[in-house]
């Protein structure tokens, strides 16, 4: 193959960003010598111009329905207009046909959902947007879907979540068909990050405050990421916020989710991986400011968290 063709599939209300995440990351990956280069083209129902939800036209490159041949990756782009493009019968069909002849298949975002219409998740584990990941669930209940991830691969098709999450997955696939060190070359030529684990989470807690609705609640969250290294057990935390341990601990499922012991520990891994990233201190000092204890102690959550070692992620963040 002289080129890796690439399909990008548009539809009107499309997500611009899941688009050009994917194109400008693949053009920059060809600019730095990927080989064979990348052969991107945007894929538009009839190969008409596409008003993208940002109010802004994009002009199709080729006809959906006229796409024939071999295809390296075929990725579905998200946005609001997603339910009704999964709702089009000869969008869903043509998908449906491009995969038959692609080599692996992915969405954007939303974007999940027209894959889903197609079949193609049935019986996989997939994402998506967090707003978007119970909807999907509900519509297509043959597909496992974990609103968790950046993005998933399960087998040869994969899904991420939402807008920049395309990011994360398109320098995945530049890494997987070139290598790490090209990977990491085009995400400092667009300055992002380098490069998150698909397994980490959509939404970091350090930015999704707790409901305001509840100031106890409230109080206790911004204690936690403010004391990490402290006794942050439930036993302590109750005895702070003045009730009993069984009272905090349904205050905190009701109102986030999970128990205190849960929230805890995500947000001390969270805080380690942004020491990891953005420091060089030694495992077992970042172990400690987390309040982990010992380094051990740290790479087990890690691991359960994001499915890689504190260490391999680390190694992933520095420089080339």
């Amino acid at each position: 193959m002289e080129t890796r063709r690439v399909i990008v599939v548009g539809y009107d209300a499309a997500q611009l960003l899941d688009i050009a995440c994917v194109t400008s990351a693949l053009e920059s990956a060809n600019w730095h010598g990927a080989a064979p280069c990348y052969e991107v083209r945007l894929a538009t129902p009839g190969g008409r111009p596409i008003v993208t939800d940002s109010a802004l036209t994009l002009q199709g490159q080729v006809t959906l329905e006229r796409v024939t041949g071999a295809i390296d990756t075929l990725i579905v782009s998200g946005g609001i207009g997603c339910e009704n493009a999964a709702a089009d019968p000869s969008i869903v069909a043509h998908v449906r046909r491009l995969a038959r002849q692609s080599r692996r298949v992915a969405s954007v975002c939303t974007g999940a959902y027209v894959l889903a219409a197609a079949g193609l998740l049935d019986g996989r584990r997939a994402t998506t947007h967090w707003q978007w990941a119970r909807r999907l669930a509900t519509l297509h209940p043959e597909v496992r879907v974990d609103a968790d991830p950046i993005f998933i691969r399960d087998g040869e098709v994969a899904t991420s979540a939402g807008v920049t999450a395309a990011l994360d997955l398109t320098l995945a696939f530049v890494e997987e068909d070139n290598g790490v060190e090209l990977s990491r070359t085009v995400a400092r030529g667009l300055v992002t990050y380098l490069q998150r684990p698909g397994n980490q989470a959509q939404m970091s807690m350090f930015v999704s405050a707790p409901p305001a609705s509840n100031s106890l609640i409230k109080r206790t969250v911004e204690h936690i990421t403010g004391h990490l290294d402290a006794d942050l057990s439930t036993p302590a935390l109750a005895a702070g916020a003045g009730v009993s341990e069984r009272h905090l601990t349904r205050l905190f499922l009701k109102h986030l989710g999970q128990t205190p012991g849960r929230y805890v520990r995500q947000a001390r891994t969270e805080a380690a991986a942004h020491l990891l990233a953005s420091t060089s201190l030694p495992m077992a000092a970042v172990a400690a400011r987390c309040g982990f204890g010992t380094a051990e102690t740290l790479r087990q959550a890690f691991v359960d968290r994001y499915g890689i070692a504190p260490s391999r992620f680390r190694l992933a963040q520095a420089p080339a």
